[in-house]
């Protein structure tokens, strides 16, 4: 594997902890967080309906939960490089052969297929680290692997733009391409670590990763969910863990309407081009990374909990904006609805710092925080998976002014149950 500067050696592209692999989750970033998420929706909402848009999403949300899998195979068969290019592969395969196919089976499987590829090759990411490299060095590589990722999705959303409007197919093809291209740095540029961790160790709090429903960053996909976890924390009815995993659930799964149908529903209810929409959210996306540091500082001073509480009020009004501006016609509305989702975008920094800070805090026992975190992330992903599916079905019955509706209503429980405090049940 290659090393830092900080271990004396020079081999590759390495520099303050960057290695040349992260080259394959730069691009992985591109295709799987920046450019898919814009254009799957758009090319099924071309012949299908908003219900149907709702479960290709959902489908390419719930790859999440096979992180265990990928994690098991990684751990007892050290098959890390070929796990990596398998999920790589993946990911190519469902994007290029989406253009092909016209039914929702179809369309379904291969959704399922890319996000279990992101799953498998993010579930891989941090193993590179922790079973190569001195743990005082994981924090500045697992930045730099992240800060790879997050920079790909806003070159994906940029790129995004141009294929939104017309010419998704092309889209898609190039996305493929670009992924099977990450193959030949993730393949070449690594090595499967020979001697795996006696016990898998707990990982900073993986903060720092974009909002999507297919939560396929790295960061995410180290700590998942396993039975072991699920049978030490089960009896937590009466905790505090508890409360806070239902207002996440509500939260997300409002908050998963909006992202998973964003560029159709800036469109349908708005009237807003979609390479006008995928630029928007690339610029919120791109001044969200510089905000995670103030957002620590703040969850430090304040207290985790408020922070959480303050994010989502701020999340709540602007989808309020949002189902207001789905009412009226005035002129100036589409560019409105573009700062009102801004605003979504940006308040996923405190989110993101707070509820990974509460998930630790919160967690039955000091040493079960690696647990913890795996059932947060499974929380997550399954919003992600509930968020599309049912806003598909609001969309569909009501029209796209639902999906803001639907993100308001879960935002708002969400908000009501984590201002109850997270105290345990009386």
């Amino acid at each position: 594997m290659l090393s830092a500067i900080g271990s004396h050696k020079k081999d590759g592209l390495i520099l303050f902890g960057m290695e040349t692999w992260y080259l394959a989750y730069a691009l992985m970033g591109t295709t799987i967080a920046g450019l898919a998420p814009i254009l799957l929706p758009i090319y099924v909402s071309r012949s299908g309906s908003a219900a149907q848009v709702g479960l290709v999403m959902a489908a390419f949300s719930i790859g999440g939960l096979t992180a265990p899998v990928w994690g098991a195979l990684a751990d007892n068969y050290r098959l890390h490089r070929v796990l990596l290019a398998g999920g790589l592969f993946l990911i190519a395969a469902g994007l290029g052969l989406f253009p092909f196919t016209i039914s929702l089976a179809a369309w379904l499987w291969l959704a399922f297929v890319q996000s279990m590829g992101a799953a498998g090759a993010a579930t891989i990411a941090n193993l590179f680290v922790v079973e190569a490299h001195p743990k005082n060095e994981w924090d500045r590589r697992i930045g730099w692997l992240q800060t790879f990722y997050g920079f790909g999705q806003v070159v994906g959303l940029f790129i995004a733009s141009v294929f939104s409007s017309a010419g998704q197919s092309e889209g898609l093809f190039l996305a493929a391409g670009l992924t099977l291209l990450a193959i030949l740095p993730g393949w070449f540029a690594t090595h499967t670590p020979s001697v795996p961790p006696h016990r898998r160790p707990r990982l900073p709090q993986p903060v720092r990763h974009a909002e999507w429903p297919a939560s396929s960053s790295p960061l995410r996909l180290y700590h998942y969910i396993t039975v072991g976890a699920i049978r030490k924390i089960e009896k937590t009815e009466r905790l505090p863990f508890a409360r806070f995993l239902l207002s996440w659930l509500l939260s997300y799964t409002g908050s998963a309407a909006v992202f998973s149908f964003y560029p159709v529903l800036m469109r349908k209810a708005y009237g807003v081009p979609t390479y006008l929409s995928s630029l928007g959210f690339a610029v919120a996306a791109g001044l969200g990374l510089v905000l995670y540091i103030p957002a620590g500082k703040l969850s430090d001073s304040f207290g985790a909990d408020r922070i959480l509480k303050a994010a989502l009020g701020v999340r709540l009004l602007a989808v309020i904006g949002l189902i207001f501006l789905g009412l009226t016609h005035f002129r100036e509305r589409g560019w409105l609805a573009l700062a009102g989702f801004s605003l979504v975008v940006l308040s996923w920094s405190l989110l993101s710092v707070s509820g990974t800070a509460l998930t630790a805090q919160l967690a039955p026992s000091g040493n079960e925080e690696g647990g913890a975190i795996g059932i947060f992330n499974a929380v997550t992903a399954f919003s992600g998976v509930l968020g599309a599916a049912l806003g598909g079905l609001a969309a569909n019955y009501w029209g796209y002014v639902a999906v803001p509706v639907m993100a308001a209503a879960g935002v708002g429980l969400g908000l009501i149950t984590a201002s109850a405090g997270f105290r345990k049940f009386i």
